[in-house]
């Protein structure tokens, strides 16, 4: 304030230029002419709209999209996705890492692997996802659900967020649901709404498969939105995604270190292989606990990265599918 009075010269010089500054800005030059009224197509940065094909693929079946309302429901879906860019744009960098862990346990255990874009949905392959609903991990398991199909959920350790884990549970629901449907638009469906409801709603409304029912609106937005993501990430590029093999999350690459006894410090025991806590809750979120008691001496296999993995200087980048990167 008492450089003020001294600078008042200077000060009404500036002001000056302000004001002259913002009146230029308010006129429009030859250059930059004033909108005519009504004509917004200056004002806004173009959104266009996608083209819907006749009919779709999921898990090797025709999806019929002549039908007005199946058309209108997969509309809504993919327009959302391909304009929800930020969440649309990390499930297409973390498919990178997480589509080579995925996909073999799909086929291992004859589950379509257009199911790998029902974890997508589920979570944007983010590990540490959790839900108002308590449910937890890539493939969003509640605790109840997670035990019934083979996971371990304490205060110690919870499986539900072992990508590989919880995917061999989901493969075990999904196969499951597909002896009672037959059909796998159906089975997804039920990943949702639950096999109860499904089942109830077939039989009262006297329907063979889940795009026939009437459900809730997120039940029945549901596979519509698997489907809207499968045919984003098949060709990114041609919905606007444009990215190198650099920005793409790269899989890091691990050595195994078994664990059967009691742990006191985690962060004492990360320190032995010269990493951190947060490194190994990185590469390990089913750790949940600072320490581990183990009473019943299960064996856990804890992944170590290996040198130079988390480095990106030293990484050499790969890609899972070569639509995901511009040539």
């Amino acid at each position: 304030m008492k450089c003020l009075v001294p600078l008042k010269g200077v000060l009404v010089i500036a002001l000056s230029s302000s004001i002259m500054m913002l009146n230029a800005i308010d006129r429009p030059t030859s250059s930059h002419k004033a909108p005519k009224k009504g004509d917004h197509s200056i004002l806004y940065q173009t959104s266009p709209n996608p083209i819907i094909p006749y009919k779709v693929q999921f898990a090797n079946k025709d999806v019929d999209l002549d039908r007005l309302d199946m058309f209108e429901r997969f509309d809504r879906e993919l327009t959302s996705l391909i304009y929800g860019h930020s969440n649309t744009l990390l499930t297409l960098k973390r498919a990178n890492r997480f589509f080579p862990i995925i996909i073999p346990i799909l086929k291992e255990y004859g589950v379509p692997e257009d199911f790998v874009y029902l974890a997508a949905i589920e979570s944007y392959f983010n590990l540490r996802a959790y839900s108002r609903a308590n449910a937890a991990g890539i493939w969003q398991f509640l605790e109840s659900t997670g035990r019934q199909y083979g996971l371990e959920v304490n205060d110690e350790v919870d499986e539900r967020y072992d990508p590989e884990k919880a995917t061999i549970a989901a493969c075990k629901y999904l196969k499951y649901a597909y002896s009672k449907y037959g059909d796998w638009a159906t089975v997804a469906a039920s990943y949702n709404g639950g096999m109860g409801r499904i089942s109830s709603e077939l039989n009262k409304q006297l329907a063979d498969n889940s795009f026939d029912l009437y459900l809730t609106e997120e039940t029945s937005r549901y596979v519509f939105r698997i489907i809207a993501m499968k045919i984003i990430l098949e060709n990114p590029r041609s919905f606007g995604y444009n990215l190198t093999k650099e920005q793409l999350y790269q899989p890091i690459k691990y050595s195994e270190v078994e664990v059967s006894g009691k742990v006191e410090s985690w962060s004492e025991w990360a320190k032995q292989y010269d990493i951190s806590y947060l490194q190994l809750k990185e590469l390990n979120p089913w750790i949940r606990s600072k320490s581990l008691v183990n009473k019943k001496e299960n064996i856990y296999k804890v992944k170590i990265p290996l040198k130079g993995e988390l480095l990106r200087s030293k990484r050499t980048f790969k890609v899972y599918n070569n639509n995901w990167v511009s040539r």
